[in-house]
């Protein structure tokens, strides 16, 4: 067990200060920096500069989508080995038909209760969310990207 605090739905979102709000506070900054000096100073550096941050902007919100797709497709191959082992065989077929948003909100159910809740998932058409806010005994991920 983590020596931090009990995780469950409430508080399992990730968030890290120096990428959430210190490198994007320097970046809004800075582009508003940039803005202001291309009203007074119109010229081909200001709108090079104006770029340069745009791009930067770009890098930050592309830097965290990559590492959510990977995340999310480690999670999605995770759950389907999981549940596997797990759900007795007859059930295997119907895995794949598990989104990858399903498997997503299962990562989080215990191991008695995961197969239960990704038949219900496929049943009702249940999303991450849904399937989340039924899941009774978190199973905490602190890895998380």
């Amino acid at each position: 067990m983590n020596s931090k605090k009990h995780q469950s739905y409430k508080n399992h979102v990730r968030f890290d200060p120096l990428y959430h709000v210190v490198l994007f506070s320097v970046l809004v900054i800075n582009l508003v920096v940039v803005v202001v000096h291309l009203l007074h100073h119109v010229n081909l550096h200001s709108v090079w500069l104006l770029v340069l941050s745009l791009a930067a902007m770009l890098l930050f919100l592309k830097m965290r989508l990559y590492a959510m797709t990977v995340q999310d497709r480690v999670i999605r191959l995770e759950e389907r080995l999981r549940l596997q082992a797990l759900a007795p065989a007859e059930w295997h077929a119907q895995i794949y038909h598990l989104s990858t948003d399903q498997l997503i909100g299962l990562r989080f159910a215990s191991d008695d209760e995961v197969v239960a809740l990704a038949k219900e998932a496929l049943e009702k058409g249940l999303n991450r969310k849904q399937i989340k806010e039924r899941v009774k005994n978190w199973r905490a991920d602190w890895e998380r990207v």
